[in-house]
């Protein structure tokens, strides 16, 4: 019994460092965004079983890093122009519903508050994915504070997709956290009209900031020098996360 339980302890241990592994080299672009993660060339590489590499990547799948279709490799998740576009344009109806939900039953905002602070740290420490992971965990708890399950997978499935992809992005394009330092404030806006109750408002408000982002998000993470800002239509300003 002592046997096998130190034998499931090894398996969680290699399977963990195997993420952490494979997790790294996508983060720093060995491999890009849309490449086949191959079980038998990382078992080869790694030395280890394939079903260690199976169960590494199961963890990439959860955290949204890879994506797989039935019968196919997993792969490196790889969003396009429009796969962006209809994902917000989904984000904004599901966030903004449940920014609504919240507010109606003026729910405990604290959690939200502990993300945004998370946010406001690792901004000031330039840690992007620190900002990045604080931001996910906004809007996974905006979700949440619905109440409603149903919202709540539907929001997990967007999240997940669209925060690595822009890890990824912004990671390997060398991109600093003063990209979102002023779009801080959209996310206390939130919090406050919660709190407040205002059911309308944050509806009102969380949508547009979704709609306002998704009109440049694709080609602003596409940009590779901090100077560089990506062509926005007029009357727009840019929202993140």
């Amino acid at each position: 019994m002592e046997k096998l339980q130190q034998q499931k302890t090894k398996d969680k241990l290699v399977k963990h460092t195997l993420a952490e592994g494979l997790r790294e080299s996508i983060l720093n672009g060995k491999i890009p965004a849309g490449t086949r993660i191959v079980e038998g060339f990382w078992a080869r590489k790694y030395g280890v079983a394939q079903a260690s590499v199976r169960e590494a990547i199961h963890l990439l799948l959860e955290e949204g890093l890879a994506v797989k279709s039935a019968g196919r490799s997993a792969r490196v998740v790889n969003l396009s122009e429009e796969d962006l576009r209809h994902m917000y344009e989904l984000r904004g109806a599901v966030e903004s519903l449940a920014a609504r939900l919240a507010a109606a039953q003026r729910a405990d905002v604290t959690n939200l508050e502990n993300a945004f602070r998370k946010m406001q740290a690792a901004s000031d420490r330039g840690n992007v994915r620190e900002m990045i992971d604080g931001d996910l965990e906004f809007h996974m708890e905006l979700c949440r504070l619905s109440n409603n399950p149903y919202l709540i997978e539907v929001g997990r499935r967007l999240l997940l997709p669209i925060f690595a992809f822009a890890r990824i992005r912004m990671i390997t394009s060398g991109k600093k956290t003063t990209t979102w330092s002023g779009d801080l404030d959209a996310h206390q806006h939130i919090i406050n009209f919660i709190r407040a109750g205002e059911e309308e408002m944050v509806d009102l408000y969380t949508r547009r900031s979704m709609a306002n982002f998704a009109a440049s998000a694709y080609q602003y993470w596409a940009v590779t020098h901090e100077t560089e800002r990506p062509k926005r239509s007029r009357g727009t300003k840019r929202r993140r996360g």
